[in-house]
């Protein structure tokens, strides 16, 4: 079964390339793998993926150390679990505040790496969502780039849920704009199983897909 939806998956983003006039493997895939056994991501390497993301970094270690991938983290981190991210993730999705970010940079030190993160910013009108505000992201990158252990990569987004994936393109396009504006080259990570086709015709560089890969 997994096999088969990341078959459709990647049928998927293919033809949501094609309309908006760009190539399929320059986008990334990330299989969000939480609460998946590692029977089943072990399934999904199989088939060709080679990028997880987690929301857990307790569910995360359990995981790192039974299966040879790249792993993200992708759910809201808690400062005091940094230390144990920056043992075992490659790259930090959901750096959503300046304090954040402080404590990845002094628990990276301590191991004498460079982390990689995105910034999370919240482009939702959803209460519940985390993330920095559009208008204070640029100078919260000017002082996160000051810091010695902590490289940003890019942006990362949630859209709210929406009935139609298309409206999700409104919420995308805000992420795209200001990364833009601050600098072209960061990367976009924006779009989840229910609206990755209206993420990558925005731009998105990277999709996280959990269900589509993993559910009937």
């Amino acid at each position: 079964m997994i096999k088969e939806n990341i078959f459709e998956v990647r049928k998927r983003i293919a033809s949501a390339c094609l309309k908006a006039g760009r190539k399929a493997d320059t986008l990334k895939v990330i299989a969000v793998s939480k609460n998946r056994s590692i029977e089943e991501i072990k399934e999904a390497v199989e088939s060709g993926i080679t990028e997880f993301g987690e929301n857990r970094v307790q569910e995360a270690l359990l995981k790192y150390s039974a299966v040879a991938a790249r792993w993200h983290m992708v759910g809201h981190l808690q400062t005091n679990k940094a230390g144990e991210a920056v043992k075992i993730f490659d790259l930090i999705q959901s750096v959503d505040s300046l304090r954040l970010a402080r404590e990845i940079d002094k628990e990276a030190l301590k191991i004498n790496k460079i982390q990689d993160i995105l910034l999370e910013v919240k482009i939702s009108p959803e209460e519940a969502k985390f993330g920095l505000r559009p208008q204070e992201t640029p100078g919260v990158i000017r002082e996160v780039s000051a810091f010695k252990n902590i490289k940003i990569k890019g942006l990362m987004a949630i859209a709210p849920i929406v009935k139609n994936p298309e409206e999700a393109r409104t919420y995308f396009r805000i992420l795209k704009s200001l990364r833009d504006q601050i600098d072209s080259r960061l990367i976009l990570s924006m779009g989840m199983t229910d609206d990755f086709e209206a993420a990558i015709k925005e731009g998105s560089d990277m999709v996280r897909i959990g269900r589509a890969i993993f559910e009937n």
